[in-house]
């Protein structure tokens, strides 16, 4: 069984907190009691852990005793939130993070996994499982039941000879794939062509919309010329795989362009993107949280189309971090130009966060604002 006591010091910080947000759920202790006897035999640096929340998953294999265990986290709240939580707990030191690649599974015998939302995302970490593991490895891949269908079977039965699922347990199933096919081979970065926007799109699987380019961000292109007419610097917030920062590098010679994002796959995937449309010296891409590493007062423009889910939960503090850090870069007269859903109260955030709002385009489902820093 899950260490209880261990679980329980876990927190969520740095990341948003909501009464129906938690820092361990029903999934993360299924996993840790389904691997229990396979964490038994597992010696260092055999286990991988890939898009633990918030550390339940590293810290309860630390626990029973694995050691050097290697981490993958998609979302950069997720390393903090984990490096806070083995310092709580005394396990500092048991784990190493790492991109999602061969040297995440080189070798290791068991991957927990907490269910991505795509399909895209899972087969790119079925791919890298697949072709660089043990032999004997073991993936458990844990959701909860609403969430999985039997795509997500086929998707890590083209990855492995044996699939199958657990018995669900407070809505939450694992899902155990064993026997590695061989010749299994990334198909990742992904790339499509817009020809109606002008622009290549390069994605990662776990990048939100793949190569899409989602009606959000198209309502924000239409409003790219329009956008702070003098600026020298521009920061795509939130930067996704980078259709906003290229498209403002490709429209405007004299922008320089920084895209942040705390998205591994976004950060990855916004590279390739400025790369494949030739912009990539001017758009330099960083993982960050909410600009935390930018100066203040430091840019002229800021883009943002962003989040407003936290898993099942909508809420309105992502975004609300996210205008903050706009406000906070933002020189004086500086404008943010943010597109959301309709049906969010944004506005009077981005008045109290920015400064004046206005808005500058709006259809049935999102609405463009600009906002001129105080």
């Amino acid at each position: 069984m899950a260490d209880l006591g261990l679980l329980e010091q876990l927190r969520r910080e740095p990341d948003v907190e909501a009464p129906d947000l938690v820092a361990v759920d029903a999934t993360d202790r299924l996993l840790l009691d389904e691997a229990a006897g396979l964490l038994a035999a597992t010696g260092p640096g055999e286990v991988a852990v890939v898009d633990d929340s918030y550390g339940a998953l590293t810290l309860g294999a630390a626990a029973t005793g694995a050691r050097d265990v290697r981490v993958h986290q998609d979302l950069l709240v997720g390393e903090l939130a984990l490096a806070r939580n083995a310092e709580r707990t005394g396990l500092t030191g048991t784990h190493r993070s790492l991109p999602l690649g061969p040297g995440l599974a080189d070798g290791v015998r068991l991957v927990l996994a907490k269910a991505p939302k795509s399909l895209d995302a899972l087969r790119e970490l079925t791919e890298v499982v697949a072709a660089s593991a043990a032999p004997d490895v073991t993936l458990l891949v844990g959701g909860r039941v609403k969430h999985m269908t039997h795509a997500m079977n086929d998707v890590l039965g083209a990855g492995f000879t044996e699939v199958h699922a657990t018995l669900a347990r407070q809505k939450s199933r694992v899902l155990v794939a064993r026997g590695p096919r061989p010749g299994v081979a990334s198909t990742f970065p992904r790339r499509q062509e817009h020809p109606d926007l002008g622009l290549v799109v390069c994605a990662h699987g776990a990048a939100f919309a793949g190569t899409r380019v989602d009606a959000g961000t198209r309502a924000l292109l239409a409003a790219l010329r329009r956008m702070t007419p003098d600026a020298r610097t521009a920061l795509d917030l939130g930067c996704g795989t980078g259709v906003l920062a290229t498209s403002l590098a490709l429209a405007r010679p004299g922008l320089t362009v920084l895209a942040g994002d705390q998205s591994a796959a976004a950060v990855a995937s916004a590279a390739e993107t400025a790369a494949a449309n030739g912009v990539a010296d001017r758009v330099r891409v960083v993982r960050d949280d909410a600009a935390s590493s930018v100066p203040d007062t430091s840019v002229d423009l800021v883009v943002c189309n962003p989040p407003f889910h936290l898993g099942a939960a909508v809420v309105t503090g992502a975004a609300d971090r996210l205008f903050a850090a706009a406000g906070r870069v933002l020189r004086p007269g500086g404008e943010l130009w943010c597109v959301y859903n309709n049906r969010l109260p944004h506005r009077a955030a981005l008045r109290r966060l920015i400064g004046p709002t206005q808005v500058a385009s709006s259809d049935r489902r999102f609405t463009v604002t600009v906002s001129t820093r105080r």
